[in-house]
């Protein structure tokens, strides 16, 4: 039983490999007319494996060369951060260390001068010479040829220069100037001696010494003689100067009297050099002429 089945599996075999061979046979001889065909074909499928190789290689490292490209632009720019940075750090780091830049002090401004409000002008005072008395609380008044005593003259009781009360105010022609009186010791005693000076730069004339204010035979008890705070005035002496009016009226007369009467500077010995108004007397030419004030003006 045993030997059949291996000879059949025998035969088996050997049929199996006839059938193989021939088949094999004829294939080659149907497609493949000579080996030259064959091994072309070969050599194609190579080549375009080849090829195809090349290519993919070629696209890997294009790719590669690209990664590699943008690595490196990526890698600049980040080295160029950090010198940015660094630089940045340096700078604020020198900053920090230099000192704080000192202000320069703001100019100095110059306080605000305020121009001094312009003084009057004023005649110059100027200092009296040695012999000189300054009195700057007279109490002056006046008299005229209308209320002269008697009225309607010029007497004088001391002339010296003059006969009649008169001159013209300079220094060598004064005019007639009276003064407070005293007949308590049976004489008749002047405030100031016949002869003696005065200027009164209200009028700008110099005047003498020649007669006496006050009547009667008691003159020491009169305003002239007593002289002090006249009216009120707070004055320390009184004069009574002669201004004339024998060419005026006597309203006009009265208004010039009234015009150089008050509280006035006056210098005894004076200078012979004080200013002098032109014109013969305080009235003259038909008019008045005082009101210069109590400034000394030197010619």
């Amino acid at each position: 039983m045993r030997r059949k089945n291996l000879l059949a599996a025998g035969m088996l075999s050997v049929l199996l490999a006839t059938s193989a061979c021939g088949s094999v046979t004829g294939a080659a001889n149907s497609s493949a007319p000579s080996s030259t065909p064959a091994k072309a074909g070969i050599e194609a499928s190579a080549s375009n494996h080849d090829k195809s190789a090349d290519e993919i290689g070629a696209s890997q490292r294009a790719a590669a060369e690209k990664a590699e490209a943008a690595a490196a632009a990526d890698k600049a720019k980040e080295a160029e951060a950090a010198a940015a940075a660094e630089a940045e750090k340096k700078a604020a780091e020198a900053k920090a260390a230099s000192p704080a830049p000192v202000a320069a002090p703001a100019p100095a401004t110059a306080p605000a001068v305020t121009a001094p409000a312009p003084k009057p002008v004023t005649a110059p005072v100027l200092p009296a010479s040695s012999n000189e008395r300054i009195v700057t609380t007279a109490y002056t008044t006046a008299y005229t040829w209308h209320d002269n005593t008697p009225a309607g003259s010029a007497t004088i009781s001391h002339p010296i220069l003059h006969k009649t009360a008169g001159g013209t105010g300079t220094y060598d022609d004064p005019v007639t100037i009276a003064v407070g009186h005293s007949l308590a010791t049976g004489q008749d005693v002047l405030d100031f001696p016949a002869g003696t000076r005065i200027y009164l730069p209200d009028v700008r004339r110099y005047f003498i010494v020649e007669d006496t204010c006050g009547d009667g035979n008691d003159p020491q008890g009169g305003p002239c003689h007593q002289g002090v705070n006249a009216n009120g005035t707070n004055s320390t002496i009184w004069i009574d100067m002669w201004i004339g009016g024998q060419s005026m009226s006597a309203d006009g007369s009265n208004n010039c009297a009234s015009t150089v009467t008050g509280v006035k500077t006056a210098v005894f010995n004076p200078a012979s050099n004080y200013a002098v108004a032109p014109g013969a007397g305080v009235i003259h030419d038909g008019k008045c002429d005082a009101g210069y004030g109590n400034a000394l003006v030197k010619q």
